[in-house]
């Protein structure tokens, strides 16, 4: 069938995809296209050696799992491409106030009872001098606090990376390539339509002077969103009256010391900074106000809180929390920075990436773009982030800080009516409700709204009725299995090298 031919109903068939800008976002997308649809499509994707990608996203969450199994990846030959570690959470260091830290783990916290998580009888422990620390009865966190790590069975750790990102896009470059997609060099000079100003894109204006056309464009242009924000005007929702956080600097250091399974996000009176351990070396960054510290400042500020010799200059990004009011517009889908941005302290930009490639792949329009699927997948996108930002906010909002300006703006903020229910909720009863398809569980709200200082005030009548030996033998019983797993896990240093060692010389 003609590429041309419109089916009864008027759509155009998509059959030749074109992928605008590489870097994550773009060979995420391309990789998993190519292994879904390779055969059926005609995919390239076009970046430039000239323009440089971001490239900061080094931190992953266990949702990347899901990715890895579609593509068929193989953990250990993954992880030496990319100089990858494990990571079982992160280390917020003086979010709630200075000098006090805690850890939201990726793991689950003590045995839920079918009426009521375990936070309730935590929390009537607790009130009867029973209960330990609230992270002893969570492997994942304890293993984080050891610096442990092992797989074991039934997937009983839950696990994230952390990964070079220039080497993740290269990883996956191999294998789209193997599946089809086509790289095409060039920088991108126009952006063409059907009509000027008007109508679907038709093809990209390379400054060469050749023409890629496709049906279906994927927008992975970064910040400047070229296709769907400055051709098609798609506009942007601004959230920095949430999260003033406006600029980031970033920089790379040579490891000093073992790398433990954790991110670390210290919190500064002008926002906070990342330490993300590699293999070979370590991301640092700050992500800070502008209105606190100004650009020709952070570099330096960045150079005093790192460790180890500078690998790379001080790189300044600028960017604008918020989203795209339509991701998908016309024939044209954005992933990644080009959809909108969420400051990573919870490292949710490959997360969205992801989400955003494989819903792609549910809604694909072989048969002709819809309405009803755009706005499906548009609809769905929203959700996402909408999620996403009031867990971010969560983080500002619920502190006791209030050594800076920008601390004491985002404690007495009003937030969203959705985050405010959820803390309210939590503060009163000890409950949380996880909607369906939402990304971060129960245990981990409850991990972080307790980490920033909130402490219900009622818990469920259920843990009341166990008497104290049993509430004991139940709460001491969770936390001695969860130190007999811990005392078998090799140190995590050891297991990473020990893991990647027959995969080294080929990375």
């Amino acid at each position: 069938m003609s590429v041309q031919t419109l089916y009864s109903d008027g759509a155009r068939p998509v059959r030749r995809v074109v992928i605008a800008g590489g870097g994550t976002a773009g060979w995420m997308v391309a990789a998993l296209m190519g292994k879904l649809m390779g055969k059926l499509l005609d995919i390239r994707l076009v970046e430039s050696e000239e323009i440089g990608t971001v490239g900061v996203g080094e931190a992953t969450i266990p949702a990347l799992h899901t990715y890895h199994e579609l593509l068929g990846l193989n953990e250990a030959e993954f992880m030496a491409a990319t100089q990858a570690t494990f990571k079982l959470g992160i280390k917020f260091e003086g979010w709630k106030a200075p000098g006090e830290d805690y850890i939201h783990s990726f793991g689950l916290t003590g045995k839920d009872h079918w009426s009521a998580g375990f936070q309730h009888f935590w929390l009537k422990g607790r009130e009867r001098g029973l209960a330990a620390p609230y992270g002893d009865y969570c492997l994942e966190l304890r293993a984080a606090e050891e610096q442990r790590f092992a797989h074991l069975p039934n997937n009983g750790m839950n696990y994230a990376y952390h990964l070079d990102a220039t080497r993740y896009a290269r990883f996956l470059r191999g294998l789209a390539e193997a599946h089809g997609v086509r790289r095409i060099e060039g920088k991108i000079a126009a952006v063409l339509r059907e009509q000027p100003g008007a109508g679907d894109l038709t093809a990209l204006q390379m400054e060469d002077g050749s023409r890629i056309e496709g049906d279906l464009f994927v927008d992975c242009t970064g910040f400047r969103a070229l296709l769907l924000g400055q051709t098609l005007g798609v506009g942007y929702e601004d959230w920095s009256h949430w999260l003033p956080c406006d600029r980031a600097v970033a920089v790379q250091t040579a490891s000093v010391r073992e790398a433990p399974p954790y991110t670390r996000s210290i919190a500064h009176p002008f926002g906070w900074q990342w330490r993300i351990p590699l293999q070979h070396r370590v991301g640092n960054g700050l992500v800070y106000s502008s209105r606190e510290l100004s650009d020709a400042d952070a570099p330096e500020m960045l150079r005093r809180h790192v460790e180890g010799e500078l690998i790379t200059e001080p790189r300044l990004l600028r960017f604008e929390p918020g989203q795209r009011h339509e991701v998908w517009h016309r024939n044209c889908v954005a992933m990644g920075l080009a959809s909108g941005f969420i400051e990573p302290l919870e490292s949710t930009s490959i997360h969205l990436v992801q989400r955003a490639a494989i819903r792609l792949m549910r809604l694909f329009p072989a048969g002709g773009i819809r309405e009803v699927d755009v706005r499906e997948f548009n609809q769905q996108t929203t959700q996402d982030l909408q999620h996403i930002r009031d867990f971010i906010i969560l983080h500002y909002h619920v502190t006791e800080r209030d050594d800076s300006a920008l601390w004491r703006h985002v404690r007495t903020m009003a937030v969203p009516e959705t985050l405010r229910h959820r803390i309210e909720l939590f503060r009163e009863t000890a409950r949380v409700f996880r909607p369906l398809d939402e990304l971060f569980a129960e245990n981990s709200w409850i991990q972080v709204m307790m980490g920033q200082g909130i402490s219900p005030q009622h818990h469920h009548p259920v843990a009341d009725l166990m008497g104290d030996a049993e509430l004991s033998h139940f709460l001491n019983n969770i936390r001695s299995q969860v130190s007999r797993q811990l005392a078998g896990l090799p140190p995590h240093q050891a297991y990473v090298e020990r893991l990647c060692a027959p995969y080294r010389a080929a990375a």
